[in-house]
């Protein structure tokens, strides 16, 4: 009777190691997703990276490494990285003001339904479409341009094509993607915190002060810098804005492909694009960072 006592306990004690080794079904759900970001991005990242030491024939060099420190790739890395700085910070200040008044509604209103509807529209509102919007509202022969022309004034409408005019369109849709990125960390401030503040007599000032800003940085901060990476890395708008020349990276990018007086420029764009993945990698790290910090105070 003891031996088939012990015989049954080592029977059922060894059933959840057996099944501990089993391999769990629930990870099939996430095949798909895996197989869309290894075809699509983690494939033509590992090419970039590859082929960006190698040339056209297909000998390892240098050379194309070397192309970043010359000084033009400097100057467009330099006002690349300024672009999608000021527009981040542009982007993020206004979205933050725009979706805190969204936040302060009611949370199943009609209002913000729409808000939050527009802002992903808009977010999304880039490329030749918006290039186009603008050049027909402030460009050579837009319709704000002729219009102070013929008050008398002088405009021409080229600062669009310059680093102002990239600033202003990228601003355009930094602005929705912040409200969309910064709402859920204002719905994550309590409303019981803020009366507990004014309870123990604290001003709405101190509450900001000592409580939702603290609280709110790193949100803010993470959503900075995805508005810097979605900038750094845009070119439709850009490359539909500017159509000769390369006063950024991507569009420098575009004229090792396309030039048609030095050939065999590949592998430098693919240089190029390394040196962009290494920005974009820097900056998407630092945000996941910001993202584990204000999860860790907004549960």
């Amino acid at each position: 009777m003891t031996d088939t006592v012990a015989a049954a306990d080592v029977l059922v004690g060894d059933q959840p190691s057996r099944a501990g080794r089993r391999l769990p079904l629930s990870w099939l759900g996430a095949v798909p997703f895996f197989a869309y970001v290894g075809v699509f991005l983690l494939l033509p990242t590992g090419i970039v990276v590859f082929e960006a030491f190698f040339t056209a024939a297909g000998q390892p060099t240098l050379e194309n490494i070397n192309a970043l420190t010359t000084s033009v790739v400097i100057q467009a890395f330099i006002k690349s990285i300024t672009l999608s700085l000021i527009s981040a910070l542009l982007g993020a200040a206004l979205g933050a003001v725009l979706a805190y008044m969204i936040a302060s509604g009611p949370p199943d209103g009609m209002t913000r339904r729409l808000w939050t509807a527009a802002a992903g529209v808009l977010a999304q509102f880039g490329g030749v479409t918006l290039a186009f919007a603008f050049l027909a509202t402030a460009g050579p022969v837009g319709l704000i341009t002729l219009a102070v022309n013929n008050l008398g004034g002088d405009l021409t409408g080229s600062w669009l094509t310059d680093l102002i005019g990239l600033i202003v369109v990228y601003t355009y849709f930094q602005i929705p993607l912040m409200v969309l990125v910064f709402l859920p960390a204002l719905d994550g401030i309590r409303p019981q915190w803020r009366e507990a503040a004014e309870s123990l007599g604290g001003t709405g000032w101190q509450y900001w002060r000592h409580v939702a800003i603290p609280l709110l940085t790193a949100p803010f901060l993470g959503a900075v810098l995805l508005l810097f990476a979605n900038a750094f890395a845009a070119y439709a708008t850009a490359a539909a804005l500017i159509s000769q020349g390369g006063i950024i990276i991507p569009l420098q990018i575009r004229i090792a492909f396309t030039s048609e007086t030095v050939a065999g420029q590949e592998n430098v764009a693919k240089a190029l694009a390394l040196g962009m993945i290494i920005v974009v990698a820097i900056a998407m790290s630092l945000y996941a960072m910001m993202q584990r910090r204000s999860a860790r105070w907004l549960r």
